[in-house]
């Protein structure tokens, strides 16, 4: 399944998981020095300006002396309206000497900026720079290593689809950051008609459909190649397979195996992989903004203010699911892998059909057919009471954040741009916790057929590489 198609699977995923964790720490660790020598986005983004200092309030130029140390009376003294007209009158002049001397404003240079507005910033170029450069490196790695004949799809493929789920992500992540300031302008347009001008208005609109356009082709392109992917990736373990179709043959099921089982395997593990490191790239960037939006709110309804109170509904509720789902779950991977062999067996038997005049017998066909039908009315019994559990929690949980929010929406501590941003990152957040509770069906699709490969595949010697394949572009 694996071996077919990635080199040396167990070493490759390993150091992919390494090198992962590697670069994240350095990146915190040294990658501001890092920055300042190698990094591209001085040259296409401005400058950021550092902050001006700013005398303390109150402060005066020459002693330091606060102004009211002359405009209060001593204690115990009683002066009368004009008296304190004269007192005002003789300091003035003294205080125009000193308290009043006007500050110089802080020069600011003309090639920097206050704050960098743009969609991608100096900060977001350099991150995407330094993440191109590590996934360069580890493909050439590997390149150099141990290529083998899929390299360009198994290595660099994947390479690029890790690279499109982060962007993915990053889009997300700016998505939420714009509702937050155009719902604050939609909700002042409606409170306070003519009070949000176009030119206030416009800049939002344009800008959300000049990032998301260009995705909207992105992402028919990624479709395109995933395609591609899946089915390079099915080819591989074919090839393997039909290399050994002596020793496999008659195992039961075999030519399922290899036509139907493959093309399974590979669409479904595309899919989870990609969603499963969606999940945790959203986790590493929406966990950050969640727990900043916690500031908002109040407190939770029975347990009160607790800090970051978010992140720890989306990560309680998420866990009781998994766990809820896997509990009632747990025997559908069986009866998936039985459901598959019965249903091999009457195939089977119909096939000989074509061939034969006397056969299926019609007690054979019977029993067969008995067979399918029991397992299947197992199967509708036990999917009943999950998916009862399943509906139930996936329809609770989307009113979660709803709940966590009511009472920072009765003290009306909320605007509608930071309940927009707590709804989206919530759901992002949520949504990844919750993975494995929304993909368990298609999680127990993929144990049954792995079982199934996994136990053809046993019938090749453990020892025996991979028959690689002439490397010719065109065959691929």
């Amino acid at each position: 399944m694996f071996r077919s198609f990635f080199p040396n699977p167990k070493l490759f995923f390993t150091s992919a998981i390494a090198v992962t964790v590697a670069a994240i720490v350095l990146f915190f660790v040294i990658g501001a020095p890092i920055r300042s020598v190698i990094s591209i986005d001085r040259f296409l983004a401005p400058a950021i300006c550092a902050p001006a200092a700013n005398p303390a309030p109150g402060a005066t130029a020459d002693s330091g002396t606060s102004s009211t140390d002359t405009a209060t009376p001593a204690a115990g003294t009683q002066t009368t309206t004009a008296e304190a007209t004269a007192n005002t009158e003789a300091a003035a002049p003294a205080a125009a000497g000193t308290a009043a001397v006007p500050t110089p404003a802080a020069a600011t240079p003309a090639n920097c900026v206050a704050e960098d507005t743009n969609f991608l910033t100096g900060a977001k170029i350099w991150e995407y720079q330094y993440i191109l450069m590590v996934t360069v490196l580890f493909c050439t790695f590997w390149y150099l290593y141990d290529r083998n004949e899929w390299y360009w799809w198994s290595v660099f493929g994947t390479a690029a689809l890790m690279l499109s789920v982060y962007g993915q992500v990053q889009i997300s992540a700016w998505v939420n950051d714009w509702q937050g300031g155009f719902f604050n302008v939609l909700q002042q347009a409606l409170n306070e008609p003519g009070s949000v001008s176009p030119e206030q208005y416009w800049p939002y609109v344009v800008t959300l459909f000049a990032v998301l356009t260009p995705n909207i082709l992105f992402l028919i392109a990624l479709n395109f190649f995933t395609s591609h992917y899946v089915f390079r990736w099915r080819k591989a373990m074919t090839s393997y397979y039909m290399a050994h179709w002596p020793a496999i043959h008659t195992t039961e099921g075999a030519a399922q195996r290899v036509q139907e089982d493959t093309m399974r395997f590979a669409s479904i593990m595309e899919d989870l992989g990609t969603a499963f490191v969606s999940s945790l790239m959203t986790l590493v960037v929406f966990l950050p903004i969640l727990w900043d939006l916690s500031t908002n709110i109040t407190e939770l309804p029975i347990f009160g203010n607790v800090p970051g109170s978010l992140v720890w509904v989306a990560l309680v509720s998420a866990a009781l699911g998994t766990a809820l789902l896997w509990g009632v779950g747990i025997k559908l991977p069986g009866l998936n892998f039985q459901n598959q062999k019965v249903e091999a067996a009457l195939r089977k038997e119909l096939v000989y059909g074509e061939d034969h005049e006397n056969r299926p017998e019609p007690a054979t066909f019977q029993e067969l057919f008995a067979n399918v039908q029991r397992n299947y009315f197992r199967l509708y019994f036990h999917y009943t009471y999950f998916n009862l559990a399943r509906y139930a929690y996936l329809n609770v949980a989307g009113y979660i954040p709803l709940l966590a929010l009511s009472p920072s929406i009765l003290a009306g501590t909320l605007t509608l741009g930071i309940y927009q941003q707590v709804q989206n990152a919530f759901g992002e957040v949520a949504s990844s916790f919750q993975f494995f509770a929304r993909a368990w069906t298609t999680i127990v699709e993929l144990i049954s057929i792995y079982q199934r490969l996994h136990r053809f595949e046993s019938f090749i010697p453990r020892d025996q590489e991979p028959i690689r394949e002439p490397l010719s572009g065109a065959s691929r």
